[in-house]
């Protein structure tokens, strides 16, 4: 169950993102200002014995995140540093509150990529701010080249689009690079887990080797100890032998005078 905190957290960051999704203007400010406050919240909820989980803190973070990174791009002067900020924003990927059939960072994110493009376009076709004070010759001038308006226009989309392609491109990229690295860490692991396995074989197998070769070791000791014994008495036995023999021999046969 979500914390009084977080409860509050989850209202301000669905109030945030309903100004955000319409036009701002004089709303400008309240929104950095509820903004910072999300912040605080969200450092708060991180630090919260019952806080949420991982995936969902990281998920606050990025809206979060995106909110800041949307009041950044709009006070970019170029519109086409504006534009390309406005690319680089990562929407949130979940609906903030229950009845979001699609979350709405990513649809302010939509309708800001939109007004970006558009006010390019008008810059570029001479129809925006900069166009207000013309003529109305002018203005008729312009509108006399259909074609080359629509090239330009073309162009747009196709640099647009070519940055949107390279992002993409891009993410893809690292996720392959990432899910690469999880495979090559996760072979090394079970290298290291079999090389270790049998190593423990090895270990375990000289210790029975060396407590077998201990075994015969000893066997041979004691067998060679019998060896020398017998071999021991039978010397005494052959010594007494011919002594007895030599003894009884000169008492047979005594010296002759």
């Amino acid at each position: 169950m979500a914390s009084r905190l977080e409860i509050n957290f989850i209202r301000l960051l669905s109030r945030c993102e309903s100004i955000a999704s319409e036009k701002r203007g004089e709303a400008e400010w309240r929104l950095e200002k509820y903004v910072g406050a999300l912040e605080e919240m969200l450092v708060a909820l991180r630090k919260s014995l019952s806080k949420p989980t991982a995936e969902m803190l990281t998920e606050y973070t990025r809206k979060v995140d995106f909110l800041k990174g949307l009041l950044e791009a709009d006070k970019l002067s170029s519109t086409t540093e504006k534009a390309l900020a406005n690319q680089f924003l990562a929407p949130g990927r979940t609906p903030t509150i229950a009845n979001e059939r699609m979350p709405v960072s990513k649809t302010v994110h939509m309708q800001t990529k939109a007004r970006c493009t558009g006010e390019m376009r008008d810059e570029l076709l001479g129809t925006g701010v900069s166009g207000k004070g013309m003529s109305e010759t002018e203005l008729r001038n312009r509108r006399g080249l259909p074609l080359d308006e629509r090239q330009s226009a073309a162009e747009l989309e196709a640099v647009l689009q070519h940055h949107h392609n390279l992002q993409e491109k891009l993410a893809d990229d690292m996720l392959n690079l990432a899910r690469n690295l999880k495979n090559n860490s996760l072979a090394a692991q079970n290298i290291i887990k079999q090389d270790n396995q049998t190593l423990g074989q090895s270990m375990r197998q000289a210790d029975m080797n060396f407590e077998k070769l201990k075994t015969e070791s000893e066997r041979l000791e004691q067998h060679t100890k019998k060896s020398v014994n017998w071999l021991l008495w039978l010397m005494l036995i052959l010594v007494s032998f011919s002594f007895i023999s030599m003894i009884l021999f000169i008492r047979i046969f005594p010296r002759l005078r």
